[in-house]
């Protein structure tokens, strides 16, 4: 049985055009504007998390914002995703969230109402509170915009950038869920677990850092899980191929969705590893032991291209000698 019907080309245009990818493409020249050394930041742009120095530990620091169509179309559910997504930066780090803080621009105080909700709703669950911010009233729009903090042992903390030739590639995805009824890009299995469950979940993380099981990884973001592979990859200078077949999925037809889709959607509990090959069936074991399906769907190369591959047609996706996501390097990676 065919996973899709349509060509690996079609596949690789489809994510390399999609605008969570493409949205990425302005931020080397906006690091290039900003970036200045700092003899205490030991990693920062590009990762999913700033790494700081603090003693024998590190703080781990990020902020996120919700696009302006989700405030629009669902104002408790881009709440409640403004904290998610925070979260997943610190959990994808290897960290512990510790305390977030926020500002929020409001047009129309019943979004301000339904955004809070959400927001308490998500801080409440996850166990992470908001200590602070900054309120823009009356504004002619909306936006939410969350900072976090995290921490974690220094020696335990999971980079962006240090996947290795020949690692295997790993994808964890939270299965058990739904597409969010405000959002065909969002796959929602989060809001209907208890609070033990999701905190099981980023717990995860923080072990999977401590017993260094992985060599990279990321939370899937925005441009889906193959583009946030290709994210992984060009932070690390590296290639990959993948199998389509492989990806981790739920049933495409009982939940009314198709394969291009899925390969956009934003889990609500989700990440990209590369993995040593004796780790994975270690791993597979853990992610199972929090409801998640984690499997290994391609190996890393020296390419510095991310290639997909279905029923022996291959496609590339992303050319990094020519063209990053980011584009936070010259052209000869440097």
């Amino acid at each position: 049985m065919r996973v899709y019907d349509c060509s690996t080309a079609r596949i690789a245009s489809v994510v390399r055009n999609y605008e969570g990818v493409r949205r990425k493409h302005a931020i080397g020249e906006m690091v290039r504007a900003i970036r200045i050394d700092a003899p205490e930041v030991i990693a920062s742009f590009g990762e999913d998390a700033a790494v700081i120095e603090h003693g024998d530990e590190v703080l781990l620091l990020a902020a996120d914002g919700i696009w302006s169509r989700l405030m629009e179309a669902d104002p408790y559910w881009a709440g409640y995703c403004s904290v998610l997504v925070n979260i997943h930066d610190i959990a994808a780090m290897g960290g512990k969230p510790l305390a977030m803080v926020d500002v929020l621009s409001i047009s129309d105080p019943s979004i301000q109402k339904e955004v809070l909700a959400g927001m308490h709703d998500a801080s409440l669950q996850f166990g992470v509170p908001i200590v602070g911010g900054h309120l823009h009233p009356d504004t002619p729009y909306s936006v939410i915009d969350v900072a976090i903090l995290g921490i974690a042992p220094r020696d335990a903390v999971i980079y962006s950038h240090t996947a290795r030739d020949g690692d295997a590639i790993m994808i964890a995805i939270d299965l058990d869920g739904r597409v969010h009824p405000s959002c065909a890009l969002n796959w929602d299995s989060v809001t209907m677990k208890s609070a033990d469950e999701v905190r099981a979940q980023v717990r995860l993380m923080q072990e999977l850092g401590g017993a260094h099981l992985v060599t990279a990884g990321k939370d899937i973001s925005n441009p889906g899980m193959i583009g946030t592979l290709g994210m992984l990859l060009e932070m690390s200078g590296k290639g990959a191929v993948v199998e389509l077949e492989r990806l981790p999925r739920p049933d495409l037809a009982a939940n009314y969705m198709t394969f291009e889709q899925w390969i956009r959607i934003y889990p609500g509990m989700g990440f990209v590893f590369t993995v040593p090959e004796e780790n994975t069936g270690e791993i597979r074991s853990r992610f199972a032991g929090v409801g998640m399906s984690a499997a290994v769907v391609g190996s890393v190369d020296s390419s510095r291209k991310l290639q997909i591959v279905y029923a022996g047609e291959g496609s590339s996706v992303f050319d990094f000698y020519k063209n990053g996501i980011m584009r936070l390097f010259s052209d000869d990676g440097s």
